[in-house]
């Protein structure tokens, strides 16, 4: 009995040791944005809603961007696709729908081979509806419809 308590104390102990992470490779890319929010602001409805985020590999090894999803399809975003080398910029366009009037936030997720793999980028803002044309009211005289017989 003590032999086989003995055994699974000592299996036990490797199965801890083996579930403990690797040490963080010290050379691995590491991105670092300029700005991981961008507020459009108030800005009217059809505006433009192109915004770019801008980001440099800090890390000794090339940077790769994995895949870079948004939270909707109202979002849409476009990435650098080659490796960034270290110390190098990449960037990641993002435009927002702004034909949808109202307040928004969207997320965007970047994973990548970086020792800080994902990394949630946001952006937010209010789109105000387009004023509508002025028309002048039509007089009492003008919407009345003659019924006289000619």
């Amino acid at each position: 009995r003590k032999l086989i308590a003995s055994l699974l104390i000592v299996f036990g102990g490797f199965t801890v040791a083996n579930a403990q992470e690797a040490p963080e490779n010290p050379n691995a890319a590491k991105i670092k944005f300029d700005n991981t929010t961008i507020d459009y602001g108030t800005i009217q409805k059809g505006a433009d809603g192109n915004r770019v985020f801008t980001f440099v590999n800090e890390g000794k090894e090339p940077l790769i961007l994995n895949s870079v999803r948004a939270s909707c399809g109202c979002t849409t975003p476009k990435w650098t696709r080659e490796p960034v080398a270290p110390g190098e910029q990449g960037v990641i366009n993002v435009r927002y729908d702004t034909k949808r009037v109202g307040n928004f936030t969207k997320t965007i997720t970047v994973q990548s081979n970086a020792s800080n793999g994902t990394v949630t980028l946001m952006i937010k803002g209010k789109i105000l509806d387009a004023p509508k044309e002025q028309t002048t009211p039509m007089k009492k005289e003008d919407s009345k419809i003659s019924n006289t017989k000619g």
